[in-house]
Order: structure tokens, then sequence, then C-alpha cells
């Protein structure tokens, strides 16, 4: 067995392998004979190469190795997904808590015709349902975002894999990766972080929304959900900014322009980028009839006839009168969480009147009298605001002028001095000094610096004389005068100064349009107001105003005197521009210090507005008085509104007689207005306060304490704003001597 002994006479020999000693014939290597030929020698010599030196074992080749290790990486790959899978999946609530969050309620606010005016929310427009879209819109979301939508369970990858291979090749696809309810779940959930961890959350929140919905219900909440640029959120909002309508009356190519949007909102929103969005759209329609959704003929038509964009409405002046409905709403339902229908007293016709009026005239002749800003606010006689412009633009700038601006109102305040004097037991014919006067140094002047001597309070006010109004200030006290002004409807706060007969407090348009209602209405106090009903989308209501009003504010007697005092002011006096054929018309013009405030305000039974002209920043105009460009606003608004509506008079009544209105009789009685021309008007300077060198801005002395504005009386809801009982008469059997008054005004 070992070498070339054989046996040894049977006895076992055991092997040695330390033996020296060769003799023995024990030679353990291998018989040459035995040995292998050179030829298998070099074969057999790579053997050893195929084993580890170290342990013998044989070695893997070179693909083994790397589908051995390719297959632990994948299991170490596994394991780690499904760690990073399960970790982000704890970031997010319990599933069974999970839920849809609810819509941000959105605010429809309507005409008093039910037009719908804007659409205010976080929104911008109402949710609508998917069976009352035309079947091509969402089709059109469908062919362009995700044309499995039907097929897939929520996570698509076949568009997965086309999107890593466009990638990858840079090529360019029309489609993305995400499905429609993964990019549901980004809205509905998550942000908008381009993150790894937010993909993996997104495809775990849109597992869920697939298992918890029908693809008709996501596809709803998809088209109700995502951002369309411009500020819209949901379908209908889009819809309604771009063109003007709802989205259930879209035709296929607007159809296809808002679907194409959601490539990117805000760069191919069509009124930045039309033609960008058309381009867009043209490939939605290519796709929707390559995937049969729409026939070759129907492609042909809407490619032919691309979607328009209607004019901006959230650029109108319309939004001024839409933030005051906001603001109004606050108190008038309080906190709302579903979609509301606020319906409110904006006349459509009469605001754009009134947006053309003011912003032509600025256009026209804003830049020759140095004026950048104006406001016009227009009331019927209840209060009811009809329309409402805040500014010159409202996509330059938002602050609404007409409610929120406080400035001198002028010779425009003079009604209220008027009033308080005739309720002290003055009348019209009342004669008074035009001379001038100083008080502790202070000394206003006429508009024109001319004086006429002894004049009637009618043609005192009518030519808006101010040292008469002064005097008149003087000797009924100025308390009585802001009294008076706050009883009629001003809220602001008024210095009780002599200053205050020529308007140097600051007030705002609307209150001043408010307080003369009360001329107009027979002598009521209204509450200006622009919401009348308030219901839920689904017809709840939730608010409907009841007439309301603050009583009866002027006398009837005294009521009749200050019209016919008014009118005047059209007719021979500083309006008479005024312009309104066939209609009583009353009203008064105002122009504060250094002309940096001009003012008409003016009435018919029918309608008050009023027209505010000046700059921000308060620097002078380049002469702009009450008498001309509000004025031809005024009128120019006025002839529009008052287009087709039955004529009727003021009430005057009969007050040189003693012959006044009864408390409860009608408040606009019928007047004939045959002969109601007046006289050719006089010559005479304009009312309003002339520039004086040195004068104060404000032309007051030092001020003396102020009273508070008189609480307004909490509103009570009647049928009809006629009030219960006249006002106390407070100059009635009064017999006053006036004489001694009279000597003393005329040596101040």
């Amino acid at each position: 067995m070992f070498g070339r002994g054989g046996k040894t006479g049977g006895a076992r020999i055991e092997p040695r392998l330390n033996w020296r000693d060769e003799s023995a014939g024990y030679d353990l290597r291998a018989d040459p004979a035995d040995r292998p030929s050179a030829g298998r020698r070099t074969m057999n010599a790579s053997r050893p190469a195929s084993r580890s030196k170290r342990t013998g074992r044989p070695r893997r080749s070179l693909l083994g190795g790397l589908v051995y290790w390719g297959f632990v990486l994948s299991i170490w790959g596994l394991v780690s997904l499904a760690a990073l899978i399960a970790y982000n999946a704890s970031q997010l609530p319990p599933i069974d808590q999970l839920a849809v969050p609810k819509r941000p309620p959105n605010i429809a606010v309507l005409a008093d015709d039910g037009s719908l005016i804007a659409n205010r929310g976080d929104t911008g427009g109402p949710a609508v349902r998917l069976i009352d879209l035309p079947p091509y819109l969402p089709k059109a979301f469908v062919a362009i975002e995700d044309r499995r939508f039907y097929e897939h369970f929520g996570i698509d990858p076949v568009g997965v894999s086309r999107a890593l291979l466009r990638d990858v090749t840079g090529a360019r696809d029309i489609e993305g990766g995400s499905t429609l309810t993964q990019q549901l779940a980004k809205n509905l959930f998550l942000t908008r972080e381009r993150t790894l961890s937010r993909k993996i959350q997104e495809a775990i929140l849109a597992l869920w929304l697939e298992r918890r919905y029908s693809k008709d219900q996501i596809l709803e909440l998809y088209l109700n959900r995502v951002y369309f640029g411009s500020g819209a959120y949901g379908v209908e909002a889009a819809a309604q900014k771009y063109f003007g309508k709802s989205a259930r009356f879209v035709t296929l190519s607007e159809a296809a322009l808002l679907a194409g949007l959601m490539k990117s909102p805000t760069k191919l929103a069509p009124n930045r980028n039309l033609a960008g969005a058309n381009e867009r759209a043209a490939l939605v329609i290519t796709a929707m009839a390559e995937q049969g959704h729409i026939s070759e003929a129907m492609a042909k038509l809407a490619l032919a006839n691309p979607a328009q964009v209607k004019r901006d409405k959230s650029a109108g002046s319309i939004n001024y009168a839409a933030d005051y409905v906001m603001d109004a709403l606050d108190d008038t339902v309080g906190a709302i969480d579903e979609d509301i229908v606020v319906t409110t007293t904006i006349d459509l016709k009469k605001q754009a009147e009134a947006e053309r009026a003011l912003t032509d005239e600025l256009n026209q002749k804003g830049g020759k009298f140095g004026v950048e800003q104006g406001a016009l606010v227009a009331l019927d006689p209840t209060g009811a605001i009809k329309a409402m412009v805040g500014g010159r633009n409202y996509a330059d700038s938002q602050f609404n002028r007409a409610v929120a601006a406080k400035r001198q109102p002028g010779s425009s305040f003079k009604p209220f001095v008027y009033l308080a004097a005739l309720e002290k037991g003055l009348t019209p014919d009342t004669v008074r000094e035009d001379a001038p006067i100083s008080v502790k140094g202070w000394s206003p002047e006429n508009y024109s610096r001319e004086y006429f001597g002894p004049v009637t309070l009618t043609k005192a006010l009518s030519l808006s004389l101010n040292t008469v109004a002064v005097r008149l200030g003087l000797e009924v006290g100025p308390k009585a005068v802001v009294a008076v002004a706050h009883r009629l409807g001003i809220s602001s706060d008024l210095e009780a100064v002599p200053s205050i007969a020529l308007g140097s407090s600051e007030v705002t348009p609307l209150e001043m349009v408010s307080a003369y209602a009360a001329f107009a209405n027979g002598g009521v106090g209204v509450q200006p107001h622009v919401i009348t009903r308030v219901r839920t989308a689904g017809g709840k209501q939730l608010y409907v105003r009841r007439n309301a009003n603050f009583g009866r504010v002027i006398d009837p007697q005294y009521l009749a005197m200050m019209n016919g005092m008014m009118q005047e002011t059209l007719l021979t006096g500083t309006a008479r521009k005024a312009e309104l054929p066939g209609w009583q018309a009353a009203g008064k013009t105002g122009t504060s210090q250094e002309w940096r405030d001009a003012w008409f305000i003016g009435y018919t039974s029918y309608l008050v507005a009023g027209v505010w002209l000046g700059n921000d920043d308060g620097s002078p105009t380049k002469k702009v008085s009450g008498g001309n460009l509000p004025v031809e606003i005024w009128s120019r608004f006025m002839k529009a509104a008052h287009q087709g509506v039955p004529v009727a008079g003021l009430p005057l009544g009969a007050w040189r007689n003693g012959e006044a209105p009864k408390p409860g009789a009608p408040l606009l009685p019928p007047l004939d207005l045959t002969g109601a021309q007046g006289p050719t008007p006089p010559s005479g300077g304009r009312g309003g306060l002339a520039p004086q060198a040195g004068a104060p801005r404000g032309l007051v002395p030092p001020p003396a304490p102020a009273p508070g504005p008189r609480a307004a009386p909490a509103p009570a809801a009647v049928s009809a704003p006629i009030p219960p009982a006249p006002i106390p008469n407070p100059g009635a059997g009064a017999a006053r001597d006036r004489g001694l008054i009279n000597k003393l005004l005329g040596t101040l």
C-alpha cells in the first residue's frame, strides 16, 4: 500500500512519517511509473488554484458572486425599504383616525338680482359635483394627468417606470408619473416639499384613498381641491375666474385649458400667458382624441376655436363692494364653517356706471387737475348701498376710500350747521351778514374773497358763503352742530370748535351720504347696509334683514326748508353744472383747505350719491373744487342711474304757511315738477374754504375738548321706514330776541 514493500509476513506495520532510515525499503515516494505525464501534470497543476489555500474550499465564479451579492443586497434593500415605509407611516395619523380635511368654506356674494359679484374665501369658488360637469371636463384631466386612472390601485407602476425612463433619457413626456390619487393625497394631507419622505407618505395615503373612496369620488375631490393659478382652488373657481362662467358650462377647449394648467398653474395661468395655456390645451385635446375620449371631429373643432379669457372681475371696482360685504358679514352671521351665499343690495348696472363715471373723469382730467384718487358711493333712501367705488383702480390699491378714508368734508358739512340753525328758530328767509369775520385770530374767507353783505340763509347756503356758516355755527354753538351731525348718521368724532362749521373734522364718504339720506327720505335716519340675506349652499336661511332705521331725525317742517335751500345749490349755486333733466335734486358741494379734498353729495327721492376726489398723501390738487369734477362725475352717474325710473319729487312741504307735513305722512309725496326751473344764476363766488397763507391745515384754532359721538339708538325692526313720532322741536314757541346776537356777530 505504501511504496514497494508489499506484505511483510502478515504483521501489521504502522506507517511512520519520521523514518529517516531508508534502507528498510519503505520509500513513501510515488513510483515514477505511477506519476502523471507532462500533459496531465499541466492539466492537474491548475486544480490547486480553484481551492482556497487556507480552507481548501472551491472558489465561486465571478457571475456566481454577482448573483449571490445581488441577492443579499436586495434582501437588505427590502428590509431597509420596509423600515423606511414603516417609519414614514408612523409619522402619519393612525389610519382609523385619518379623514379627508374639510374644504375651506366659500362665500358667494350676489347682487340684488342674484348675479354673482365675487367669491370670497380660501378657495375662490364653491365645490361642484362630478355629475353636474360636462363629461369631457373630467376626461381631460384623466387624459393628460393619469390615463390609467381607472385601472391602477392608487400607484401606477407603469407611470412610475415611464417617469424614471424620461428622467434618465431626458425625453419629453406630457404625462407625469404621479397618479391623480397621489396628487390628491398631496393636496389634502401633505406639504409641497420635494423629498423622498413626502413621496413615500404620498403613496401610503394614495393607497388609503383608493381603499376608502370610489374612483369617481376621488376624481370629484381632486377637481374641487387642486390649484389652478391666480388664487383659484377648484375647477369652479378657475372657470369663474378665467371664463366668467360656471364649470358646468365650459366648452371642450376651455376644459382642455383647465386640465393643462396642472403642469404649471402659475406659469400657464391664462390671464398672464394665454398663448402658453392654449399650447398646452392643444396637447390635452390630442391626448383625449388618441385615448378615445372625444371624436376626431370634436378635436378638430376645439383646436380651431381655442379658449379665450374673459375680463378678470377680480380687478374691477366691484371688489370694493365685495370686501365691504365680507367686513359686514362678520357682524351678521359670525363664524362660517360651510359654503354660504350672501345676497346684497348692490345693483351691478349702477356699480358699472359709477366705476365708468369716476375712472373716465380721472383718466381724462386727473393729470391736469393734479388729482389721483376718488370714491363714489350711492344709497337708496332706505340706506341700501347700490354702488360703491373705493378708488381709481382696485388692482393697484385695495384700500376702500368710500368707507375707510377720513377726509375733511369742507362745505359739504354745512347742511348740519343750517339744520341746527333752523331748529333754533331761523328760517330760509332769515338774513345774516356776509362780511369778514375773525374768531380768536382765525379769519375764514369766502372762496372768491368777495362778500355780499346781508343775504338770506338760502342764498348763503346755495353760494356756500363761509362767513355766514361760521356766524351760524357760533350762534347755535359748535356742540349743537356736532349733535345734529351725529343724529343724522355721522359716527366719526367731531371737534366742537368754531371751524366745525366749515367741515374741519374728518369723516368718510359713506358717513356723509348716509347722513344726507334723511333729507331724501322724509327725515328718517338710516343704517347704511349691504347684506339682505344669508343662506347656506343647501338653502338653509341664516339671516334676513328686516327694515330697520333710527326713526325720525329731522322734523318735517325743517326737512322742507332744508330741501328747498339745497335745491337752490343745483339751480343757482355752486353746483349749477349738475344736470339731471326732469328730476328734482338737491345737494351740497365742498372743498377743503388748499384744495386737498373736493366733494359733492346730491340726492333725489330715488337715490343719494356722494363723490370725493383727492390724493392719498393729502397733497393739494390743482384747484379741484366740489363744483367742478365731483359735480361732473355725479351728474354722469345719476343720469345713467335714473334711466327708466318714474319721476318723483323731493319731500318739500309748505313751511311758509305753517302747513308742515304731519308725522306718519308719506315720505315721498308726489310733486308737480312743472315750472320747477330756477331763476338765472347770479354772479358771485362759490363756497368752500379759500386758501389762506399761513393758516394751519385743519383750519382750526387750538381745539377744545370734543365730546364723543352720540350713541346711535338701537335699530328697531319695522315694516317700513316711517317714524313713530316727530322729534322735539327745540325752537318751537321760543320767542327770542336775536338783535343783540346779530349785533355781536356783526362786530366779530
